[in-house]
This record gives C-alpha cells, sequence and structure tokens, in this order.
C-alpha cells in the first residue's frame, strides 16, 4: 500500500514537538475549512489534515504511526500488518519495516503478541489449542440534531438510539464540543460494534445537522442576523438591543440607515475550529407600523408635504 506522510500533510518535521504540530494543525484547518476557504479541495485537503493531526497529534498512535506506518491502526487493533504492504521507511528510527521479513502469520503474531496464533480470521468453529484471531468491531454512524444555541454553547446530554447491530435501544452520554458545526461528527469511541477475540469495539460517531434558525443564517464564516427598525430609528439614529448567541447586546444605529445596510459587530459570530469568533452582522430591515393611529397617519401626511426626499430617481410618466 502507498505510505501516506502525516508529517508532510501538517509540514512538519518528525521530530517536531507536540506544541508545534497542534499549531501548524490549527493553521492549516482554518486555511481549509470549507466554511472558509475558497479553494476547490479544500474539504478534501480539511480531512485530511483532520486525519493526519488524530494521527501524531496523540502520543500513543504516533509511536506506532512512527514504526508502522500506515499500518499502525491495524497493529494497534491487534491485527497484523498487510502482508504485502510495501517497505515502509521510517526516517525518525532509520529502521525500515518489511511484513516479508515474517514467515507467515502465525510468526507475525508471536513477534506483536508474544504468543502463537491459532485458527483462523473469522473462524467460530473452536478446534484444540484454538484461540480466536482479534478482529476489531464496525463503526456505526447515527444523526444528532441540534440547535444552534446548544451547537455555539456546547452540552452535554444523554441520548438514547437503536443499537444498528442488536436493535435494542440504548443510552449514550454526549459531550458536544462548543462550536460544533454542521455535518461534523462526533464520535463515541468503543461504542460501535463488538470486537473479536479480545479486539476493541468499533466507534459510534453522531452527525451534526443544525436546525434551521429564525433569527440568524450562516453566510461563510460569518452569522448575519435581520435588525428591524421603524422609520423614525432608520431616519434619526437609534441605540437598539441586536440579539447575539452570547445574549443581547446595544449598539448604536447610525441616522440615515436604509434596509440592508449591515452594521458588524466584531467576534460576536460563531466560533471556527480554532475557538476564534466570528463576526455577527445586523442587517437593516425598516419596517412601518402595520395599523397606524390617526395621529401617525397625520404625521406621516406633514413629513409627505415637507420632505424634499426622493426615493425613485427616475421620471415618473403617466400611462
Amino acid at each position: 500500500m502507498s505510505y501516506k506522510d502525516y508529517y508532510g500533510v501538517l509540514g512538519v518535521n518528525r521530530e517536531a514537538g507536540a506544541d508545534e504540530i497542534k499549531r501548524e494543525y490549527r493553521k492549516l484547518a482554518r486555511r481549509y475549512h470549507p466554511d472558509v476557504s475558497k479553494e476547490a479541495d479544500a474539504e478534501a485537503r480539511f480531512k485530511e489534515i483532520g486525519q493526519a493531526y488524530e494521527v501524531i497529534g496523540d502520543e500513543k498512535k504516533r509511536k506506532l504511526y512512527d514504526r508502522y506506518g500506515e499500518s499502525w491502526k491495524a497493529v494497534s487493533e491487534g491485527r497484523a500488518p498487510e502482508p504485502d504492504a510495501d517497505s515502509i521507511r521510517h526516517e525518525s528510527q532509520g529502521e525500515e519495516f518489511d511484513p516479508g521479513q515474517f514467515r507467515d502469520l502465525g510468526s507475525l503474531f508471536e513477534e506483536l503478541f508474544g504468543g502463537p496464533r491459532a485458527g483462523r480470521p473469522g473462524s467460530r468453529h473452536p478446534t484444540p489449542g484454538w484461540r480466536e484471531w482479534p478482529e476489531a468491531g464496525v463503526d456505526f454512524e447515527s444523526t444528532l440534531e441540534l440547535s444552534l444555541e446548544d451547537a455555539f454553547a456546547g452540552d452535554k446530554r444523554e441520548i438514547r438510539l437503536s443499537s444498528p447491530a442488536t436493535g435494542e435501544t440504548r443510552s449514550y452520554k454526549v459531550k458536544i464540543p462548543a462550536g460544533v458545526r454542521d455535518g461534523q461528527r462526533i464520535r463515541l469511541a468503543g461504542q460501535g460494534g463488538p470486537g473479536a477475540g479480545g479486539a476493541q469495539a468499533g466507534d459510534l460517531y453522531l452527525r451534526v445537522r443544525l436546525r434551521a434558525h429564525l433569527h440568524f443564517r450562516f453566510e461563510g464564516p460569518d452569522l448575519v442576523s435581520p435588525l428591524p427598525l421603524a422609520p423614525w430609528e432608520a431616519a434619526l439614529g437609534a441605540s437598539v438591543a441586536v440579539r447575539t448567541l452570547a445574549g443581547n447586546v446595544r449598539i448604536k444605529v447610525p441616522s440615515g440607515s436604509s434596509t440592508g445596510m449591515r452594521i458588524r459587530l466584531t467576534g460576536m459570530g460563531y466560533p471556527d475550529p480554532t475557538g476564534q469568533r466570528g463576526d455577527l452582522y445586523a442587517e437593516v430591515q425598516v419596517v412601518i407600523p402595520p395599523n397606524p393611529t390617526f395621529q401617525e397617519r397625520e404625521l406621516l401626511k406633514q413629513l409627505a408635504q415637507v420632505s424634499r426626499f426622493q426615493p425613485r430617481q427616475y421620471e415618473e410618466v403617466d400611462r
């Protein structure tokens, strides 16, 4: 199999420390996040970056990866590396792993796990001296629907799902990271299908779905929210309350504001993958009283008589 250099993916050398790896991951994750990047391969690069960091950002996984390359996961699950894999050179240790050096899978099992292997992979019919070959459990995936407020703040909750393996309903405790986005997955380690032969169970992945919100919508990394204003507030300016995900804040609306104008609230939007919050744009919507009183109508008539304002700059033609 081809060797994927996770160090190269993150742009660090093999001697890089944990802090440097984390720093480079955050920089690349921000650059290639699908909600931010305009590059055609942004989503694929973002997934590749996350995959690389999941491995070499973890001390135990990194040690296995440095020794066994892409076979690290098989080894961690008690399985043998691919017997027909190409030799993988590990520059950090100056050694080479070649599955061909083992005469058979039995000797490979002894080398890795310190004991003889009996039976065959997937066998369910014991014979004298038989021991089941370790086989990791399968991963499951389900959907977790969240409100924008819950996704923004993060939460711990208990959910109930039907197990794909048994059909039984089970309860799961889920820690929702603050700032999780639509389409991202939350991993519940060991909550997937059971492993065989003492191997670890698979994982359960919860794919996040954010419900549509009445007051906020995403535009790339930022949020946009409508800001209704009365005609006199838009014309004269006003101090008004604006809703944010963290609570209401008061802003100053400049005089002469028109529908469609946006007021930027820096750092009051939604977090990016590094935890830094984007911006919130309050979009002005000038609204009129739906049922004006007699006095309001009289005042509007007076305004119409004295105002020189021309909202239409084209010549009107009678028909």
